[in-house]
């Protein structure tokens, strides 16, 4: 039995591996055409594998695009809720969120990856808008959570309604993260984030001190954001 188990587990990771050669390299080929085009045979090549081993884990090329949607975004929630999580204020955690976001378009090796994932190709994919409206979510139910206890300790007076709130938030920081992407803005990644906080800030009822003392008191950023 436990011969079984430690095969099933060697599988389990070779399985795993293989898989994730597959995305690994659809990037690269992705990236090489600017998100142009991309075959299942021009992936495989890349990779080194065959047709069977892609069939294997994705039923269609717009299964992968998603696999590689999907594995990215889930990555980058995990990363922010974990620094969200230790942080000692609500204005702090909120400030987390959004400097957190908008840095991704500052660091080259992730606005890569997200301008793969936003290209023609990828968007094509079936499913995609669904998978994009599933992340959101989840960005606004986390930024929910964080009004929701500014406004149970006082910090947030005028957050009424948390959730309406978040997606007004959450908005503001897609079109500040889309003008980095994009290039269209005139400012610096954190200077764009300063803008976004000072407006939530103020329009949730925190006191000017508290801005203050949160952005002089800014944590300093994970590598992996």
């Amino acid at each position: 039995m436990k011969r079984e188990t430690r095969q099933s587990g060697s599988r389990g990771r070779e399985q795993a591996a293989e898989r994730a050669c597959i995305i690994d390299a659809a990037y690269r080929v992705l990236a090489a055409s600017e998100g142009a085009s991309a075959s299942v045979g021009d992936i495989l090549a890349e990779a080194g594998l065959s047709t069977r081993a892609f069939y294997r884990h994705f039923g269609s090329k717009d299964d992968l695009v998603l696999a590689m949607f999907r594995r990215d975004t889930d990555r980058v929630m995990a990363e922010l809720q974990s620094s969200i999580a230790s942080a000692p204020t609500p204005e702090d955690a909120l400030r987390r969120f959004v400097d957190g976001t908008l840095h991704l378009a500052a660091d080259r090796r992730r606005r890569q990856r997200v301008l793969v994932m936003t290209s023609e190709q990828a968007m094509r994919a079936r499913g995609y808008a669904a998978e994009r409206t599933r992340s959101q979510v989840g960005q606004e139910a986390v930024v929910a959570l964080v009004l929701e206890q500014g406004r149970e300790g006082g910090a947030f007076p005028w957050a009424k309604d948390p959730g309406a709130d978040a997606r007004a938030i959450c908005a503001l920081v897609r079109q500040a993260f889309d003008e980095q992407i994009s290039g269209a803005a005139n400012v610096s990644a954190q200077e764009s984030a300063d803008r976004v906080v000072d407006f939530a800030l103020r329009a949730l009822g925190a006191s000017p001190g508290g801005t203050d003392a949160i952005t002089a008191a800014r944590p300093e950023r994970a590598e992996s954001l």
